[in-house]
């Protein structure tokens, strides 16, 4: 029949990308050595993606803000939205803070006992990293340079730069501009509006890569990694999947039930991202699909443009549950104790350094080296004991912070009213015909 021919299984994007990962493990297993040589296909695949994320960014957060014209939503939305984020975010941490001291992996392990990975070892990639590599970085990271880090030297640079609120600044900014303009500023918003379909069409070229991009990273992965070498830090790594399991049925979970939609239903919804950021370690890789697939749900432009790239600064709920536990993790493997007033210091410590994880290159190490700053006693070295499994934890990192960011979506819009639980249902059982 010509309807099964056009849903062939093996045309569906997720299979694919299933498929590459199976057979990436298995290169990277087998033979090693062509594992490593594969590392381009994913590093090229995934800055592909992120040469298309700013203009993107730019086109949505423009058209959705200046087309409103309403400031007082505007601003309701953003105070709503930042709230919902440190409310979150809070929990995130402290989730991991428990389970870290309920499981407590890092005890018995002392760094004497493990292998550190060193410069001369591996390439330097942002994966492969010296600790002191990440301390330097680490000290650069303060409130007032985030701050200012949001202001780009120019327009221009924003955009070269890559970094999600250095664009939304712009884009704000451009946005407050065209509607200053009134009728004027009506064929600058158009342009956009079609701009934004020509880097969409972009992007739907680009994601058709993404089973040869999530090969190319896995089979790197295991290769340079290795499966077996795991064995000693397996128990942190189990703790941290079961961790943000826990946070995304329960937390979120519990979110979407009190907005009227099944956890279940979005998960469904949005599987070829979460492939996608599964394949490649990035959540950064979906963001456009994202953005396409609330707006099908019914969140208006302006929502969606505010609330999705300031989520990918200030809603990390993965990197937030990995910091605690790899902080408390590396006091308990250096017998470092920490009472519980040091641990609550911890924790209001990384709800401001976890701030700053977007846009830095290694940055769940480079934001736990700057929260181990503030934690005495913990030897700054036993940041290379994580070094061989951060790509493995980062998958499970990258998955959790783009869960809960399209929930988060999603509860914002449903408070504004934009969108109600029967229209979710409706739209979630709706076929998807255009894909990213």
């Amino acid at each position: 029949m010509p309807s099964s021919a056009k849903f062939a299984w093996y045309r569906v994007l997720y299979i694919q990308v299933i498929i590459a990962v199976v057979i990436g493990i298995a290169i990277g297993t087998l033979a090693p050595g062509v594992g490593k040589s594969l590392k381009p296909l994913g590093d090229g695949f995934i800055k592909m993606v992120k040469m298309m994320i700013a203009p993107i960014i730019f086109c949505t957060v423009v058209h959705g803000i200046a087309s409103v014209g309403d400031l007082r939503k505007l601003g309701r939305v953003g105070i709503k939205s930042l709230v919902y984020f440190e409310i979150v975010s809070t929990l995130a941490l402290i989730i991991g803070l428990v389970v870290v001291n309920v499981l407590q992996p890092g005890k018995g392990i002392t760094p004497e006992g493990m292998q550190y990975q060193s410069d001369s070892e591996t390439n330097t990639s942002e994966a492969t990293m010296s600790p002191s590599n990440y301390v330097e970085k680490a000290k650069t990271l303060n409130e007032v340079d985030f701050i200012l880090n949001i202001i780009p030297t120019s327009i221009l640079s924003a955009f070269v730069s890559g970094e999600l609120l250095q664009v939304l600044f712009v884009s704000i900014l451009v946005a407050f501009a065209i509607g200053s303009l009134g009728q004027r500023g009506q064929p600058i918003l158009a342009a956009i509006d079609q701009l934004g379909m020509v880097f969409f069409a972009v992007m739907n070229i680009v994601v058709k890569l993404a089973p040869i991009g999530a090969l190319g990273a896995m089979a790197y992965t295991v290769a340079a990694h290795g499966l077996g070498t795991l064995s000693s830090l397996l128990w942190l790594m189990a703790g941290f999947y079961l961790t943000s399991f826990l946070f995304v049925v329960f937390v979120l979970g519990g979110i979407c039930l009190s907005c009227g939609f099944s956890l279940f239903r979005f998960l469904v919804y949005v599987k070829d991202e979460m492939l996608l950021v599964l394949g490649t370690s990035s959540s950064e890789t979906a963001l456009p699909g994202l953005i396409k697939k609330m707006e099908r749900l019914g969140c208006s432009k302006s929502t969606v443009g505010l609330v999705v790239p300031t989520g990918y600064s200030f809603n990390l709920d993965g990197t937030n549950i990995y910091m605690t536990m790899a902080a408390v993790f590396l006091a308990q493997a250096t017998n470092t104790p920490l009472n519980l007033t040091q641990q609550v210091s911890l924790l209001f410590v990384a709800m401001l350094t976890s701030k700053g994880a977007s846009g830095v290159t290694g940055a769940g190490f480079v934001t736990l080296a700057a929260t181990l700053q503030f934690v005495p006693g913990i030897p700054i070295e036993s940041l290379g004991l994580l070094l061989g499994i951060d790509r493995f934890m980062g998958e499970c990192r990258a998955l959790t912070n783009f869960i809960g960011n399209g929930i988060a979506t999603i509860a914002i819009s449903r408070w504004e009213g934009e969108v109600t639980p029967e229209q979710l249902r409706v739209n979630f059982n709706s076929p998807v015909l255009e894909d990213l």
